[in-house]
């Protein structure tokens, strides 16, 4: 008989009470009483300055290091005195440079835990399948492979498809995008997006980076010296009303514009476009530039990922051939990106457009400047008006004020 499918685990919530970290010989502590409760589901993201307590704090939840005071509570239950070898295989981690294991190839190191927790080997074997499609890498290409036949970008995603395996309520991730370029950080986080929208895992983030916690977090905890919270609170709420000069250091200049990583590609409208692959006969390919009344097509692999953009000019130069033809797509976004993301794309490209693909990298649409534009102008009219009301309600406070002392002046006077 085949094994039923397991129920996929959602997030479980998150509870620190009085969390503290002394070491031995420090005159303070290097994480001070920190309470803080994270709800099941959500994304969380530490952020704060160098030598904070982040990572420390965060660690703590699976007692990679071991708290000296305060308790944790993970789905209401106590996990401050139980194995912390047991506690780690429901926490998945997943860290820098991915971690993985060298001598063990890419289908060994995400079935680890998973075959630790007495998995049967049929299962884990449907389940490193499953991993691997969840992160976008073809199974039958990656199975066997092992990590440095792996580019860097590539390495992640497996360290994620690991931290994921045994299927844990929560996930920890520690500047997991820290090591790699910035296109494939972008495209990462676009797919830790995705894959939350998928799993609905708790997700604890750790990151310096204040734009990467705008774009990934639900909520962000902005920490400083010894983990003491300066603001927890959404993106959009630290964006328009830091706490403080301390959080505004980390918010920066343009807090309108990094709103933009508060909005997906998704949310906007893309437009279609005229797309033909390198198996086009050449002679088809002009007559679309010739008679659909456009002056660029975009050229697709026979995946149907973005390859080439075609104009009619590189047509009369390619002489038979799409190999000299046309300009190599440099740059992506998906669904899941944000619209600085975008905005930066179309910016680099210099062409006024960039193509938006799936989950394997297969073309979807094109969202072009004119759109992007018209958003930016939209959250800056919205930040406008925010801001003339906030000033309406101080101006109100003020009267309100003003007017309760005259009155006591007055009642002073009579008596």
């Amino acid at each position: 008989m085949a094994e039923p499918a397991p129920t996929a685990t959602h997030g479980a919530t998150i509870e620190l009470e009085g969390l503290t970290k002394r070491y031995p010989g420090s005159a303070q502590p290097a994480v001070d009483r920190v309470n803080m409760e994270i709800k099941a589901g959500e994304t969380v993201v530490f952020v704060g300055p160098s030598g904070c307590g982040k990572s420390t704090t965060l660690k703590m939840i699976n007692r990679l290091i071991e708290p000296t005071g305060g308790r944790i509570r993970i789905g209401g239950e106590d996990v401050t005195g139980i194995d912390p070898v047991k506690l780690r295989r429901k926490v998945g981690y997943a860290i820098q440079s991915s971690g993985l294991f060298p001598h063990m190839t890419v289908a060994q190191n995400i079935a680890l835990v998973p075959r630790m927790t007495g998995w049967p080997k049929s299962r884990l074997r449907q389940r490193v399948e499953e991993m691997l499609d969840l992160v976008g890498l073809d199974p039958g290409e990656f199975h066997g492979r092992y990590p440095r036949q792996l580019s860097g970008g590539q390495q992640q995603r497996v360290g994620v498809a690991r931290a994921l395996a045994a299927d844990p309520p929560v996930l920890l991730m520690d500047e997991p995008f820290g090591a790699v370029d910035p296109i494939t950080r972008d495209h990462l986080q676009d797919e830790l997006i995705r894959l939350q929208r998928e799993l609905h895992k708790t997700i604890v983030f750790v990151t310096h980076d204040f734009d990467e916690a705008i774009k990934l977090g639900d909520r962000i905890a902005v920490l400083r010296e010894r983990s003491h919270i300066a603001q927890f609170d959404t993106p959009e709420a630290i964006l328009t009303n830091p706490a403080d000069d301390f959080v505004s250091g980390f918010v920066g200049a343009g807090a309108a514009l990094k709103r933009l990583n508060l909005t997906r590609v998704r949310d906007v409208e893309m437009r279609g476009y005229p797309t033909v692959t390198v198996d086009t006969p050449l002679q088809q390919i002009f007559g679309y530039l010739r008679d659909g009344g456009t002056n660029e097509i975009l050229l697709l692999d026979r995946r149907r990922r973005p390859y080439k953009w075609l104009r009619r000019g590189d047509l009369m130069r390619a002489r038979g051939s799409l190999a000299r033809a046309g300009t190599l797509v440099h740059d992506t976004v998906t669904r899941d990106a944000t619209l600085r993301d975008a905005l930066e794309a179309v910016l680099t490209d210099n062409a006024g457009r960039v193509a938006v693909t799936g989950r394997r990298g297969e073309f979807i649409g094109v969202v072009d400047m004119e759109t992007l534009m018209n958003s930016v102008h939209e959250l800056l009219e919205a930040d406008r008006l925010e801001a003339m009301e906030h000033q309406h309600e101080l101006e109100e406070a003020r009267s309100r004020q003003t007017h309760f002392e005259q009155e006591g002046d007055a009642g002073e006077k009579k008596a």
